[in-house]
């Protein structure tokens, strides 16, 4: 059975793994056989920019509530 190139759904999910260190190397293998780069990297680049504005609103929270 041929394996498609990974789904909008699969590179969120490769990226999620691969910023908690734990994918699985079926599919990362598959990620860098049959995925295109420019998707994980932006893909990665806006998880990335989403952690940090949740980092600062959360840190914005917590001093709004403690003064």
């Amino acid at each position: 059975m041929k394996e498609n190139r990974p789904t909008l759904v699969d590179i969120f999910k490769s990226v999620l793994a691969s910023f908690f260190g734990v994918q699985s190397d079926k599919n990362r293998q598959r990620d860098f056989q049959k995925g295109n780069p420019i998707y994980f990297i932006m893909v990665g680049v806006i998880l990335t920019i989403l952690f940090v504005l949740i980092i600062i609103g959360v840190i914005k929270l917590i001093l709004y509530y403690t003064i």
